[in-house]
This record gives C-alpha cells, sequence and structure tokens, in this order.
C-alpha cells in the first residue's frame, strides 16, 4: 500500500516539531506588508510582525501560494511513492484551495491527489490535520481518511473576537462610523467562520463577555478546543483553564494566529476553535 502524505498551509500554525516528525508538508501563504513579501512562518516567529503591525499606519494584505508551489510539491512526493491529501484553509477565505486545485489538474498523476477545502482554519486546521496524519500512520487507506476528514469539518466551530476595532476597519469589514461607536461604547464583535466565511455572530460590551459568549457556543461534545490568540498569551492561557474546567472530557490547546489571520484581528484577538462529535 503506498504511503500517505498530507499537504497543508501555514494557517494550520503546526509546530515546527510536528512537522519534523511526521510526513506533512506545509505549503506557506505570503504577507505583503511595507515594501516587502515574506512567507508566513510557523508559531514562534510571529513577534516582530505583530510589533511592526501595531506601530505602522499601512495594512498588510495576504496571498495564497502558486499553484506552481503546490505542483512542485505534489510531484516530489509522487516520485517517492506517495499518495497526497491536500487539507487547506477555507476557499471562503482565501484562494489557497484554487490553487491546490489547479495543481492537482496540472498533474501527471492526480488520481493520486485529494484535495480537501476544510471551510476552516488555524486551530481546526491543524486538528484536521493530525487527524489525517494519525490514520494514515494506522494504515487506514486514502479515501477513508478523506471521507472522515470531510465528515468531520462540518463538525466544527469557530468564534473570534478583537482587543481593537482598528484592524477590522482597516481591513474593510467595519466603517468607520462603526469602529467610533464600537469603541465609545466598548463593543466587542464575536466573529464566526460560517460555512467558511466571516461572519458577524454577535458583540458584547467588553472583551470578558465577549469571551463568554465565544466559550457558549462550544458544544458539550467538543473533543479539541484550541484558544487561539495573537501576541495574548497570558489572557489566553487564563481562558484555556477556564474552559479545561469546564469540558474535562476535551484536549484543549493553547496556539497562535499568525500574519495571515492576525493582521485582519490585530495584536489581542483571541479565539476558541472546535472539533465536536
Amino acid at each position: 500500500m503506498p504511503k500517505i502524505s498530507i499537504i497543508t498551509d501555514s494557517t494550520a500554525y503546526l509546530e515546527n516539531n510536528f512537522i519534523e516528525n511526521h510526513p506533512v508538508t506545509v505549503v506557506p501563504l505570503s504577507v505583503h506588508f511595507d515594501g516587502t513579501i515574506e512567507k508566513e512562518g510557523l508559531p514562534g516567529t510571529f513577534r516582530p510582525f505583530y510589533e511592526k503591525l501595531s506601530s505602522s499606519s499601512v495594512f498588510p494584505t495576504t496571498s495564497q501560494p502558486s499553484a506552481g508551489e503546490f505542483l512542485e510539491t505534489y510531484e516530489k512526493l509522487i516520485a517517492e511513492g506517495q499518495e497526497i491529501i491536500v487539507i487547506t484553509i477555507s476557499s471562503g477565505i482565501s484562494g489557497t484551495y484554487q490553487s491546490a486545485q489547479t495543481a492537482k489538474e496540472l498533474c501527471d498523476a492526480k488520481e493520486k491527489i485529494s484535495v480537501i477545502d476544510s471551510q476552516t482554519t488555524a486551530g481546526n486546521l491543524k486538528a484536521l490535520v493530525e487527524i489525517a496524519v494519525s490514520m494514515a500512520s494506522e494504515g487506514k487507506g486514502l479515501q477513508e481518511i478523506v471521507s472522515h476528514i470531510e465528515d468531520q469539518k462540518n463538525k466544527s466551530g469557530v468564534r473570534l473576537t478583537v482587543s481593537t476595532l482598528d484592524y477590522l476597519k482597516k481591513g474593510g469589514r467595519l466603517s468607520g462610523t462603526g469602529a467610533f461607536i464600537g469603541k465609545l461604547l466598548n463593543i466587542k464583535p464575536v466573529l464566526g467562520l460560517i460555512d467558511g466565511t466571516v461572519q458577524p455572530v454577535s458583540k458584547a460590551r467588553g472583551m470578558k463577555k465577549a469571551i463568554s459568549e465565544m466559550v457558549k457556543t462550544i458544544p458539550p461534545t467538543a473533543f479539541t478546543i484550541h484558544i487561539a490568540h495573537a501576541m495574548a498569551q497570558s489572557e489566553a492561557e487564563i481562558l484555556r483553564q477556564q474552559v479545561e474546567k469546564k469540558f474535562p472530557d476535551a484536549d484543549v490547546f493553547l496556539s497562535e494566529l499568525g500574519p495571515v489571520i492576525g493582521s485582519h484581528l490585530g495584536p489581542g484577538a483571541m479565539g476558541v476553535l472546535y472539533l465536536y462529535k
């Protein structure tokens, strides 16, 4: 039976140690910021970006990997005798899935490649990749893994909130008037990934209530929960401990949001991402 390799993108925010010890390849997105273009890095490398973001009047933009980058990765792995499962950030917020799919069509051995639109990102994308890697290590076949991931991605949730409305305004998700009023009233929006796109879910007065609103959405059957943050480690750690007490049967993790996701939310953003049964 051919071995199976998993490909994902940088918004899964996998740790370097995991990548080095498993059949996983990360094809990164890019960040365009103040005249420079850099590939999104791995957790532990994000602080300089957020420090620059906090002091800059320029708003960064992001771009998906090219089809050529995916094709090069496909051809290398197939030459090594691998079958491939690609799990990408939601197509509703990035063109990465389309690049991966286009590359598949350009590949001579396309029958050895399956591309999945996760309809999510960050901690949930990471969790789906980890499930796929685990199943592959157990000898499960490509179609069995793909079927399970396609099913599990529909049993997931994302809730995010921000420390400041400035970055939602800069990114065009909030009007200047809305941002001004929100600041006056200390309004914190709660955003969700609904059907793969970012949508407002609710709003709360203050970060504490916004976090409470996010936690309320976690279903009792959640088995993997990520507390994600953009340079808000101490606050996220407190929330992680609270969530662990409320969901003692779930695996609860702390994870960083990198530049591609964090640039739209700003430093201090926090979220809960979960998979459930």
